[in-house]
């Protein structure tokens, strides 16, 4: 469980490649929304809404492993990257659920609501089981 040691060489590189990968998903995302319009269609409303999930997921992985990291004060725990990656892709997942949703014309509060819900008590029931 406890590894006993600050960030080492393997966190600062899976840190920076992350960060590398996420501009990358942003700015196939803008180039995207350059050269496209979202009502050309299905692919590209489907090809935006990925985009937008996975760069949220690559931005928010390292984000949230430097927040439980500073959390704990410095250590680095075993398990924290498969925390952080569950929760950015738990974020990317609703993200891209919701801009389906709103492409498609299908969006409104309550289901908006719901699916964050579903969300949430995903990442409760595999927080409070590990």
């Amino acid at each position: 469980m406890y590894r006993g040691h600050g960030v080492n060489r393997g966190d600062r590189v899976a840190n920076l490649a992350l960060f590398a990968f996420a501009a990358m998903a942003w700015a196939a995302l803008g180039f995207l929304f350059v050269n496209h319009y979202p009502s050309e269609g299905p692919p590209a409303l489907l090809a935006g809404a990925l985009l937008i999930g996975v760069a949220l997921a690559l931005t928010l992985a390292p984000l949230l492993w430097l927040a439980g990291f500073v959390r704990s004060n410095r250590i680095a725990y075993r398990g924290d990257w498969w925390r952080a990656a569950r929760r950015a892709g738990l974020a990317g997942l609703v993200a891209t659920l919701l801009v389906l949703m709103r492409g498609q014309g299908a969006f409104s509060v309550p289901l908006a609501l719901f699916v964050v819900a579903m969300a949430v008590l995903v990442e409760l029931t595999l927080s409070l089981r590990s």
